[in-house]
């Protein structure tokens, strides 16, 4: 079928790629037909380059559906993908940023860390249940002696490749440009007794060794500190020959000492911690010889547990798991590579671990802490251009929020266009005197936040200010219940959602007084309030003042609030109660017209696809016909492109420069469409353990451009996307994927999808600047 020529407004949807492409529109275009465009800004200042491209079945050339009996609705009758070896790779595929030559350096080393970092939390969250299976002997259910075996096999490989890439790679390439972290046996003279200055000023005053002995057991060592252990020869002071010590690192040390420049040589010099310490331990022991020696870090389970239907007070449980978390089960030891055998068991057996659980590392033990290094150079031609994102294009910095919603609703796509002006929003809230009530929801919004500040300013303005405040948000509780303590202090109105769900959710609602009537506008929101993970993630603002949507986002304040039953909403889904149900069902109808010759649609962009329930649905629709796109940048079971089981189901993950975070999906049933956005994943623990939020975009033109730039876009990426197999394996798309189709961007193909949104948001910016004056 060609593709449509309709306007964008009309008929089936349609999305441009070649609109990614920059610009070259009117630069002359006048404010104020700047300001008067609304929802058609893509065809009146952005025309597209190409014809239109359908969003239709018809555009993407798939195999017809198998001639197999429909799955059971009650389970699924098939093998899923394993959900742990997915994260992992996952992890390779953010890896392989690191290793790409054209990537600038220092962002190299960036992606190394966040690796580093990933696994951290894997273990951290993941690893427990695997090794508990193992440690019993378990050969049955999901976590056996077998899912451990593969789980630590598949981690060691994925360290091997993160040590090789920094010791044959990234380290020998920072020296070509000067740029050294300089072991003990290369420093000279001057920066021997630089080094040894340094240890007695700042490092010496703060160790305290510990050797082992009857009156001294084997001390608590905190989740992933850095220590040593150290056998020593001789006795001590009081003629016994207790050999081994630890030595713990305090974490208010920096890892990284960048070397004055007067020992440096004209380069960019670095000493590790670690190898600072290990230059004095000699020192450390007076009378006694060291012998063997090793750094060594231990990573804990550190997920939080507490039973809500038993505390009195959720906040004070949760502070006090939070001085535990510190020294939960151990799950990993990583040593140095030449650790000696006996020391390495016997860490292995005082935190009770076995011997797959020990990596041996040939490098610092803590890869993510080297993004010191990446902060303290002054290297901008080794680091990405900055990105300066746009101030939203619909959006006038001179022109009231009120003003603008009145007259349709506003999207803004971050990181292209900048969160400012979600900010700007709710600053205009708290300085109107007509804003009556603000009501938000908090899930992870940073230690330091001009939100939270502004949410304060509120409550000292007179104006009443309910927050619900997610004390369960993983790795954010501390600060969390700060921001909680804070504001309940001030005399805002806080609460802490469901007893039993995370409140994920993300709203925040403005309750304003015009003339008689008390009007509300809103905000939803793909990700959450955080100013500085807004410029890192990739995520779709939603501001409405449309009185259906924003009449549901007060109920659902009231009800997460009051605990009083739920309304039936009129256009938001909402999980625990509808949102499940409501997905499977919109893609069980689509099966059944699909299987009545109906042309049919999904496309759907998410972090995460695990739920069984949503799996089988899509697989059975894809048999009845259904063409499916999921584009799932993280873990995902469900086994794509298996033939007679999911011909008709595609599964790419998209990694680049920022981190995809959106959640969208996308709906066509013959000539109806719908375009939801959400918070939430597709994964059981979104579905049925937290309040969630799906919600419509009704907006023809809104509707398209999310379709443009979060859906097509992504498909046609033929630089950073991966195509995942049955067998569980992502190969990575080296091309445009679907070159014959009409309207495939060059730009896309050559840079991928975030690189051309880049563009397109940056030709925006200009023209909104030349407009302006």
């Amino acid at each position: 079928m060609k593709p449509a020529a309709a306007p964008l407004v009309n008929g089936p949807p349609t999305l441009v790629p070649g609109m990614m492409e920059p610009h070259r529109a009117d630069a002359g275009a006048s404010r104020e037909r700047h300001e008067n465009v609304t929802n058609d800004v893509d065809t009146v200042i952005f025309p597209p380059t190409c014809a239109p491209v359908p969003l239709a079945p018809e555009s993407v050339s798939m195999t017809p559906a198998p001639a197999v009996p429909p799955l059971e609705a009650e389970s699924p009758a098939f093998a899923l993908l394993d959900r742990d070896h997915s994260i992992l790779s996952f992890n390779e595929r953010v890896l392989d940023w690191a290793h790409r030559p054209e990537v600038p350096l220092i962002e190299r080393l960036r992606y190394l860390c966040i690796v580093s970092s990933n696994l951290d939390e894997f273990f951290e969250v993941r690893a427990a249940p695997h090794l508990i299976a193992g440690s019993a002997g378990d050969h049955k259910g999901t976590y056996t002696v077998e899912s451990f075996e593969r789980l630590a096999e598949a981690a060691h490989k994925l360290v091997a490749r993160q040590y090789a890439l920094y010791n044959d790679e990234l380290m020998p390439t920072f020296a070509t440009h000067g740029i050294h972290i300089i072991s003990h046996g290369e420093r000279n003279p001057a920066q021997r007794k630089w080094v040894s200055e340094y240890f007695e000023r700042e490092v010496r005053p703060l160790l305290i060794p510990v050797g082992l002995d009857p009156a001294h057991p084997f001390p608590q060592v905190a989740n992933k500190s850095l220590n040593f252990i150290v056998r020593l020869g001789g006795k001590d002071a009081f003629g016994r020959e207790n050999p081994i010590q630890i030595v713990k690192l305090p974490r208010v040390l920096p890892r990284l000492i960048k070397m004055p420049a007067k020992v440096s040589d004209g380069k960019t010099l670095f000493v590790a911690l670690s190898s600072v310490v290990r230059a004095h331990l000699s020192s450390m022991f007076p009378g006694r010889e060291v012998g063997d020696f090793s750094q060594f870090r231990v990573t804990r389970h550190s997920d939080l547990a507490v039973d809500e239907e038993d505390v009195k007070n959720l906040r004070t449980a949760l502070r006090q798991g939070l001085q535990h978390r510190h020294y939960g089960q151990a799950v990993r030891l990583e040593v140095s590579a030449s650790c000696a055998e006996s020391l390495a068991s016997f860490l292995l057996a005082q935190f009770n671990l076995p011997p797959q659980s020990l990596y041996r590392v040939h490098g610092p033990v803590n890869l993510a802490r080297l993004t010191q290094l990446a902060d303290l150079l002054d290297e901008p031609k080794l680091r990405f251009p900055p990105y300066p994102a746009s101030y939203p294009v619909t959006l006038s910095p001179a022109q009231s929020f009120f003003e603008r919603l009145q007259r349709g609703d506003v999207l803004i796509h971050q990181p292209f266009e900048s969160f400012d002006g979600v900010l700007a929003f709710l600053r205009e809230a708290v300085l109107d005197p007509q804003v009556l009530a603000i009501k938000q929801t908090i899930y992870r919004t940073g230690a330091d936040s001009e939100l939270m500040d502004l949410l304060r300013e509120a409550v000292r303005r007179g104006k009443e200010v309910t927050v619900v405040v997610e004390l369960k948000a993983r790795f954010d509780e501390e600060a969390n219940i700060n921001w909680a303590e804070m504001l309940e202090s001030i005399g805002a109105q806080v609460v802490y959602g469901v007893v039993g769900l995370k409140t994920h959710a993300k709203m925040l609602l403005v309750t304003r007084r015009e003339g008689k009537q008390l009007r509300r506008y809103g905000h939803l929101s793909t990700g959450n309030y955080n100013p500085r993970t807004a410029r890192l993630y990739t995520d779709i603002s939603h501001l409405t003042a449309d009185p259906m949507l924003t009449a549901d986002m007060e109920a659902v304040f009231v009800h997460l609030a009051s605990q009083s039953r739920l309304p039936k909403l009129n256009r938001m889904w909402l999980a625990p109660f509808d949102l499940h149900k409501n997905i499977v069902a919109q893609i069980d109808a689509l099966g059944v017209a699909a299987a009545a010759g109906q042309p049919t649609r999904i496309v759907a962009k998410m972090n995460a696809l695990t739920d069984e329930e949503i799996i089988g649905a899509l697989i059975r629709a894809g048999q009845k016909g259904v063409k499916i796109d999921l584009i799932v940048r993280g873990a995902c079971t469900l086994p794509a492109q298996v033939p007679g089981l999911t011909d008709n189901i595609r599964v790419r993950s998209v990694i680049g420069r920022f981190l995809e975070h959106s959640r969208v999906f996308y709906f066509r049933n013959g000539e109806d469409e719908s375009l939801y956005l959400s918070s939430a994943d597709w994964m059981n623990r979104n579905m049925m353990r937290r309040i969630e939020l799906a919600w419509p975009v009704t907006d023809p033109g809104l509707r398209q451009r999310l379709i443009d730039e979060c859906l097509v876009a992504y498909l046609h990426d033929g630089r950073d996307a991966w195509d995942l197999g049955g067998d569980g394996i992502y190969t990575r798309v080296d091309r445009d994927t679907h070159p014959g189709e009409e309207g495939a961007s060059r730009v896309i193909e050559a840079h991928g999808a975030q690189a051309a949104l880049m563009n397109r948001y940056a030709s925006r910016g200009h023209l909104r600047d030349a407009s302006s004056n």
